[in-house]
């Protein structure tokens, strides 16, 4: 095939992967529904079931200190190809550097929700 050709189909399919994803989302949880229901499951429980989510008051805090890690992986990558050119520092500091971003976010987290539940 084409170079142009494989181009034009990789958005299509991007876009029509991510509206499977949601639909079949929606289904699932559609059947799960219908199955508590006909379980005999009054929809008072059902409403107390689905609104027990909780959210992480730190998500913005770990998504910053991950960010901020990828950035510094990405800058010294590049910075060490401009100077050694040597091409696979790029990946390899990008990786690296975002899994310790990961790894201190979820200290951070976990830190911080010690330090609230006090």
């Amino acid at each position: 095939m084409d170079k142009e050709v494989v181009a034009v189909f990789i958005p299509i399919i991007m876009f029509m992967v991510t509206g499977l994803v949601i639909v079949t989302s929606i289904f699932f949880r559609s059947k799960e529904r219908q199955l508590l229901i006909e379980k005999g499951i009054d929809a008072e429980t059902i409403k107390a079931l689905y609104n027990k989510k909780k959210i992480d008051s730190f998500i913005l805090a770990k998504i910053g200190i991950i960010l901020f890690f990828f950035g510094l992986g990405l800058g010294f990558g590049l910075m060490i190809e401009e100077y050694a050119n040597i091409e696979f520092w790029i990946p390899f500091l990008i990786f690296t550097s975002t899994g310790i971003g990961f790894f201190l976010a979820n200290l951070y987290g976990d830190f911080m929700k010690k330090k609230f539940e006090k």
